[in-house]
């Protein structure tokens, strides 16, 4: 028996034993199980060259040549690129061997849809389906195409000899610009000379739909149904042949124009318009069971786009910070075939199931304006949430229950409307960040839920590569180099603590000094947990500008000339001062009120309160293990604190605020934003039920050992 027909029999059998049948008069027990693993960055870790322009770097361990990026830019992405490679195997050994068959990779399924990387997934993704039975389900992110059609691009940061760094990009970028036959480098004065690699091309969608077809993207024989948005059948006298052709690339086009959808939606005055794909499918695996993979990537076309070069990639803006504010607007078609499956799915009584790489709801716990009054308009990747009305539009699809991605983020986010209408939307993690875990959606019935979140502690081999990194670190120390990153982090117990450090380092190393502005960044770097409580008591008038004493600059109202190096402590806090020693009483007294000893509050500091800030906003309450309750609990008290301390009037910040003034504003906003975290709806291991809106926590340790 072949393996497809084994697999096909071994559905036959689940869905007898366990599921309940589609229009069947009475509703059978049933269990449908199925697991979410966005945003894995996909990057072959031992991938050949399919050109041998590049080798990589001989391996001890695995014997193997490493392809792999620099620590350094592991360490100042929001996402790791080697390491990830081993934990998708964990993830998938783990799901596996908890009997789990359906796997969804809701977009960034690879790097960004190089050749070298598709080609390595797919071969890992088989395997998976040899060993276990699998079945994958993709629909594509930002980074899966990164444009619609083919990019010359490459990466500037690959690790190579003597830990240096190695440039590869591909033909036609103009890091290649002098490229000629088979001269296999070029000389650009870096510390190794540019390697030119077609394997380096960012994939549009003709390449990566080919390349994943076998994954949801095309129907398979065994399909009980399938369709796309440009199909014109129905469930009625399905059969594959007619799928198969409504797969076809060219069946899947729909027009876009730089002011929104094309086609029947184009209004006049419209353009440039370009015809461009979308992979979105329906597909019903087994009986009943209805997955939704909506492509929600929205390139829109620049107004200066060339329409004689209608597949240049130059004329799209990436779709990272588009999401579903632009489905609205720009692939209304696709958001009215939405709300038609989940009409269809509740009359054929399926169980609906949606996912796509982009948020439904925003993922802040209703903090985006107090993170604008810390970072600033356009900060902080708050371009990327969905606005409320784009939130609104999706729960009156009736989809019920969204499962994305894209942000690296544990949150689930719950939308109850006036007009009866309900949407959860669960952010599912990524294991190439922190904290790595995957989600598993287990259906009661049509209504009910389990929502387990397994994270990834111990994986295999994570170590693996770490003898290179050993030799960057050196190459970095002997150059004095800027980019030095702290060794300790090859000193990690597993892949969880190495994630930990990763969100650690990238805090330090990419997100202070670019996210945070400096007059907070020179608090963070100078003042512990016990100097902010009694700041938030002190009250005297002395000016910001004359604390630190820097010239003003164009980029900030207020910035010392060195952010990080200027001490607070020792230019303004005189401790032996009687405004000091009151502040200190006060704050004292209030900690004992609450008690504790005002010391236990210098346990901690402001890059510590930094890195919570991100672990609470990456990982919701899958952080909490790695945060002291205590320090929570002082987080806590001084949000109530610093709000309480506030001036009835704050007028703007500026160089003559006091600087205990600015600490107050600022630092209370930032307590604040941590204190919604804390607040959030339950996002490890929880149930919801679609029909009631109701959402509670499951007592379950899903922890993968």
């Amino acid at each position: 028996m072949n393996n497809k027909l084994k697999y096909s029999f071994a559905l036959a059998l689940m869905s007898i034993g366990t599921v309940a049948m589609a229009n069947a008069p009475t509703a059978q027990p049933y269990n449908y199980r199925v697991a979410f693993m966005p945003d894995i960055h996909f990057h072959d870790v031992y991938g050949q060259f399919a050109d041998n322009a590049f080798e990589g770097l001989k391996n001890s361990k695995s014997g193997q040549n490493a392809v792999i990026r620099s620590m350094y830019a592991q360490l100042t992405s929001t996402r790791l690129f080697n390491e990830n490679y081993f934990a998708l195997r964990a993830a998938l050994d783990d799901a596996g061997k908890k009997g789990i068959k359906f796997i969804a990779l809701p977009g960034d399924f690879t790097d960004d849809g190089q050749p070298i990387h598709l080609r390595g997934l797919v071969k890992v993704l088989q395997e998976y389906e040899q060993k276990y039975g699998m079945r994958f389900f993709a629909t594509p992110g930002n980074h899966d195409p990164n444009r619609p059609f083919d990019m010359p691009a490459g990466k500037e940061d690959f690790l190579g000899t003597d830990g240096k760094t190695q440039r590869i990009f591909s033909l036609g970028a103009s890091e290649c610009t002098g490229y000629k036959g088979k001269t296999a480098v070029i000389e650009t004065g870096a510390e190794l000379p540019t390697i030119c690699s077609e394997e380096m091309v960012y994939s549009g969608y003709g390449r990566v739909m080919d390349a994943m077809k076998s994954f949801g993207i095309n129907p398979l024989p065994e399909d009980i149904y399938w369709e796309t948005p440009y199909s014109n059948y129905g469930s009625q006298g399905y059969n594959y042949e007619a799928a198969l052709k409504a797969s076809d690339f060219n069946q899947r086009q729909y027009e876009i124009c730089t002011q929104g959808t094309g086609g029947k939606y184009k209004q006049e005055g419209y353009g440039p318009c370009f015809n461009v794909a979308d992979s979105s499918y329906l597909v019903e695996p087994i009986p009943g069971l209805w997955l939704m993979a909506v492509d929600a990537n929205v390139y829109v076309p620049s107004e200066k786009a060339d329409i004689n070069h209608p597949k240049a990639a130059k004329n799209f803006a990436g779709s990272g910070n588009a999401g579903y504010n632009k489905m609205l607007t720009h692939k209304q078609q696709t958001v009215e075939w939405m709300a038609d499956v989940a009409k269809r799915a509740k009359e054929q009584n399926k169980t609906l199931i949606t996912f796509s790489h982009f948020p439904m709801v925003e993922f802040d716990n209703g903090a985006a304006d107090d993170l604008e009054t810390i970072f600033g308009k356009g900060k902080f990747q708050l371009e990327r949430a969905p606005k409320e009305d784009t939130s609104h539009a999706m729960a009156k699809t009736g989809i019920g229950v969204h499962v994305g991605g894209h942000m690296h983020f544990n949150d689930t986010g719950v939308r109850k409307y006036s007009d009866g209408s309900l949407l959860f939307n669960i952010q599912a993690p990524s294991m190439a960040a922190y904290v790595p875990a995957y989600k598993i959606l287990n259906f009661r019935n049509a209504n009910e839920i389990d929502v387990q979140t397994i994270v990834i502690e111990d994986v295999p081999r994570f170590d693996e590569l770490f003898e290179h990194y050993q030799q960057e670190w050196e190459h970095l120390k002997n150059t004095n180099s800027s980019h030095l990153w702290n060794k300790d982090i090859l000193s990690a117990n597993n892949y969880y603590d190495f994630t930990n450090w990763h969100i650690t380092e990238l805090t330090r190393l990419r997100f202070i000094p670019e996210e945070w502005p400096c007059e907070i960044r020179q608090m963070l770097f100078s003042l512990n947990g016990e100097e902010m409580l009694i700041l938030s008591q002190l009250d005297t008038k002395k000016a910001y500008n004359e604390v630190l004493t820097a010239p003003l600059s164009q980029n900030h109202e207020i910035c010392a000339k060195d952010p990080g190096t200027v001490n607070v402590t020792e230019i303004y806090l005189n401790k032996d001062s009687d405004a000091w020693k009151k502040a200190s009483d006060k704050a004292a007294t209030l900690a004992k009120n609450t008690g504790y000893q005002l010391n236990d509050f210098a346990k901690w500091n402001g890059f510590d309160l930094a890195v919570d800030f991100y672990r609470l906003r990456n990982a919701d309450e899958l952080a909490l293990q790695d945060i002291p309750v205590e320090r929570l609990n002082q987080y806590r008290f001084l949000t109530g604190t610093l709000l309480s301390s506030l001036p009835n009037e704050t007028d703007k910040i500026n160089a003559d605020s006091s600087f205990e003034n600015i600490f107050k504003l600022r630092f209370g906003s930032i307590f604040t934003v941590i204190d919604k975290y804390l607040q959030g709806n339950p996002s490890r291991d929880f149930y919801l039920n679609i029909e009631s809106g109701e959402i509670k926590p499951m007592n379950v340790n899903q922890t993968s050992h």
